[in-house]
């Protein structure tokens, strides 16, 4: 293992088990349009640069999820980098993907530059506006559960349970697509992620439902993101936003259509009253939520790095653990297209 202080896991270990207060950060400007190039339509459709002999994918559950053994991701070139793109995209080649989990990977231990440039390939990375992040690196978003981290608790007293389903900083006007979330410190059990198949969540709709959905649009808002960090003693890079998307988007790679909603940043359907607005999007949450059979649940392990298309999924953490134990994951998320129908 690497002992470079520029490793991602190095300020990590300096942190761990202090109580520490969070540096000044400046006020950000809000982030600029960009023109985002898709990468996963260059992708050779047979993976041909990225599953080479002896490497192993197997599914995780029949509707989403897939491991893959027997390569290092920071070693990929760029057409490898291109099929990965269209493979944590698309259904094919096993029918269960848009989340892939690679076990035994160097994220953690290269230069926090070279995993910066290696998730730079995909898209703009995100600076998240209110969560941690490693001093230098404000595109290296940290997720911190431990005995110190009060939010849980904070939480509990209002909610009975940690679950919150939600697609990554959907207020974004260019919302992020491929993401990559990498364990630093885990615990033996407990905090796994699960995940949904938002296009599979579209397809078990009935046509005329479909119909009914067609060209709606819907309020996202960052606003009781950044109140709940500042009640926590959060800082802000940026002053929240709201952005307007289409309920149902489509991936520019793939064509599949996927619900675009999720109730942790998704807030009212534009032009619905709010008695209308609030039956609708009840209804397609619980139908993600107790869509079990479009589900899978990623156990994390040391070195593990789990790589999803933000575009087409959701996911939740869960904090179901107590005790002297820490969750120490770190996440680089490539921002995309405006949404479209």
């Amino acid at each position: 293992m690497t002992t470079t202080t520029t490793a991602i896991e190095q300020p990590v270990q300096s942190r761990r088990g202090e109580k520490t207060s969070p540096s000044p950060i400046e006020l950000m400007a809000p982030l600029e349009p960009f023109e985002h190039y898709e990468h996963g339509k260059d992708a050779d459709p047979n993976f041909r640069s990225l599953l080479k002999e002896g490497v192993k994918i197997s599914e995780i559950t029949k509707s989403i999820g897939a491991e893959v053994t027997g390569l290092q991701l920071s070693q990929l070139n760029d057409k490898a980098k291109d099929e990965l793109a269209l493979l944590v995209a698309q259904k094919k080649p096993a029918d269960v993907l848009k989340v892939v989990v690679f076990h035994d990977q160097d994220f953690a231990t290269i230069p926090i530059q070279q995993a910066v440039d290696f998730a730079s390939y995909f898209g703009r990375l995100h600076v998240h506006p209110v969560s941690g992040a490693v001093p230098g690196f404000p595109q290296l978003h940290m997720v911190y559960r431990g005995p110190r981290d009060v939010n849980h608790d904070k939480m509990l007293e209002s909610r009975t349970t940690s679950v919150s389903w939600h697609s990554d900083v959907s207020y974004e006007l260019q919302p992020p697509g491929t993401t990559f979330l990498f364990a630093i410190e885990v615990p033996e059990s407990g905090g796994d992620t699960i995940f949904v198949n938002q296009v599979k969540a579209y397809e078990r709709l009935s046509p005329a439902f479909k119909e009914r959905l067609a060209g709606l649009k819907v309020v996202h808002s960052a606003h009781e993101q950044a109140a709940a960090a500042l009640r926590n003693g959060g800082q802000l890079r940026r002053d929240p936003i709201t952005s307007v998307h289409p309920l149902v988007r489509t991936h520019p790679a793939t064509g599949e259509k996927a619900l675009y909603i999720q109730p942790q940043f998704a807030r009212s359907i534009v032009g619905y009253k709010q008695e209308e607005s609030e039956a609708l999007l009840k209804f397609l949450y619980q139908h993600i939520a107790y869509s079990q059979d479009l589900q899978c649940r990623v156990k994390w392990s040391p070195r593990s790095v789990v790589v999803w298309d933000n575009r087409v999924t959701a996911h939740s953490g869960l904090v179901d653990w107590e005790g002297p134990r820490y969750r120490y994951i770190a996440r680089l998320a490539a921002q995309a297209e405006p949404p479209t129908e």
